[in-house]
């Protein structure tokens, strides 16, 4: 028997973490508390804890774009209901292009994360958690 708990999945991908043992960051600082634009896509090479190779072969992040834009998707339809219940949404007085307005910059805030957490999810497709490895880390 394992001696410990498998990490969530879901709240392993919310924080970023290595897919192969959920232990170890993808990015090396955090979103939050970074000043320059360049560095919000900083990634290890390989995760520090298990050593799991990221980018799995050239060319691996092109396919985050569909994830990417499908969160995007999501994101605006979840802005656009939660504008309708708490302001309502008519032609008549142009409601729908404040929505537009409002959800293009919050669009515009949230990218970075959005295109962190497109990159993360994309990896969890295609790397799963491996039990064993983790035991071996365990053990040393």
């Amino acid at each position: 028997m394992p001696t410990t708990k498998r990490p969530n999945y879901f709240l392993s991908m919310l924080q970023m973490k290595c897919p192969r043992c959920r232990r170890g960051h993808m990015y090396k600082e955090s979103i939050f508390f970074h000043w320059r634009v360049s560095r919000i896509f900083d990634m290890y090479e390989r995760c520090p804890v298990c050593n799991q190779k990221f980018e799995l072969e050239t060319g691996f992040w092109f396919g985050t774009g569909y994830v990417s834009y499908a969160l995007s998707v999501a994101f605006s339809v979840a802005t656009l209901t939660a504008y309708a219940v708490l302001k309502g949404i008519t032609w008549r007085d142009n409601s729908i292009f404040i929505w537009l307005i409002i959800n293009g910059i919050l669009l515009v805030i949230f990218q970075p994360w959005l295109m962190r957490i497109s990159r993360t999810i994309y990896l969890y497709f295609f790397v799963y958690y491996d039990e064993d490895i983790v035991e071996k880390l365990e053990s040393k």
